[in-house]
């Protein structure tokens, strides 16, 4: 079977491997869809991000859904020909976090596509994938493109759970990439009563607009926007953090209100911030980390009919078309999800 594999920076191969065997409580998955998403843009174009670095040749991908082909011994719960989304996310169940109630921060997580532990955890962007059945999410009524689109949901909404109640809040987005619109999605599901909208490309703030901003404002053109809603100590009660940007995080300390609560959860390098004033505001500042029970809560609200992603998957492009999915992935002019057809 064929396998989307990343050595270095841009060096990223279509590679051969063995078609794997579904062991007791497991299925074999025949792959459809699977999404590119921005730890997977910072393999291909950096080799990493921060700290964390390829040492070792990696598959990539864990936004994805297919098809059951085989059922392991011992599987009931599901059958051959279901259409399921696979969550990416492995916590071992065992560990003080997990017993805990926070999987998410698993000491022993495995996690597709991952080069935070080595050896690296191999991801999921392959022709053929065995998973267990606690992983799959059975998607019917939903397309492949759809299902693919519950693991950045579920980014979303834990970092939505993070901010607490948005009705009837005044709710900034920073970065309008796939996390970021959803997060509008998300906020505006949610009953917020303003959303505003700040990226660097009218893409995607056109984007950003049309699934339920309010107010978008392209920061590169306009980079004293937010002057206006730091009035009276502030307007937002609510920020989605979607950059991970220094500067970005630091320019929206003014428009937040007092004790509103800033959710980060853009990842890039590390970043200096505004302490003082964010204390004197009173701000409260949570991270907001992958997910777990979540990737379930997407597929329902996707197939309710609550959620619709589909305004977000801009291209879907073959498996040997993979290089120019990961540039065209790169260019928020032009693209926002990107996916790529398996079969």
């Amino acid at each position: 079977m064929k396998a989307i594999v990343a050595h270095a920076a841009k060096d990223l191969r279509i590679e051969d491997y063995p078609q794997p065997e579904p062991g007791a409580g497991q299925v074999l998955i025949r792959m459809k869809a699977g999404g590119i998403c921005g730890s997977d843009l910072h393999y291909y174009n950096h080799g990493g991000f921060g700290p964390i670095t390829l040492k070792q040749p990696m598959v990539l991908g864990h936004e994805v859904a297919g098809v059951i082909e085989r059922l392991g011994k011992g599987v009931d719960t599901l059958a051959v020909g279901q259409l399921v989304a696979i969550s990416p996310s492995r916590p071992c169940s065992a560990c003080e976090y997990c017993d805990d109630g926070l999987p998410n921060h698993c000491l022993n997580m495995r996690f597709y596509g991952s080069a935070m532990p080595f050896p690296h955890i191999q991801g999921a962007f392959q022709e053929w994938l065995v998973a267990d059945v606690a992983q799959c999410a059975v998607a019917d009524g939903l397309t492949a493109a759809e299902a693919a689109m519950a693991e950045p949901l579920s980014v979303v909404l834990h970092a939505a759970k993070q901010a607490g109640d948005l009705l009837g809040k005044k709710v900034l987005v920073t970065g309008c990439g796939p996390i970021g619109a959803l997060a509008v999605l998300v906020a505006r599901a949610a009953g917020a009563a303003q959303i505003v909208a700040t990226d660097i490309t009218d893409f995607t703030l056109n984007k950003a607009r049309e699934i339920g901003a309010d107010v978008t404002h392209n920061v590169a053109d306009h980079p004293d926007a937010l002057e206006v809603y730091s009035s009276g100590k502030g307007h937002f009660e609510v920020l989605f953090e979607c950059t991970g940007v220094g500067p970005v995080v630091s320019s929206t300390i003014p428009s937040m209100r007092p004790r509103a609560t800033i959710v980060q959860l853009g990842l890039g390098g590390d970043m200096t911030l505004p302490i003082q004033a964010m204390t004197a505001k009173e701000l409260n500042f949570k991270g907001s980390f992958r997910f777990h029970a979540e990737f379930f809560s997407a597929i329902e609200l996707m197939r309710s009919g609550r959620l619709d992603v589909t305004p977000l998957v801009t291209h879907t492009l073959s498996l040997a078309d993979t290089i120019r999915a990961f540039e065209l992935a790169s260019d928020r002019t032009q693209a926002l999800k990107i996916q790529i057809a398996f079969s």
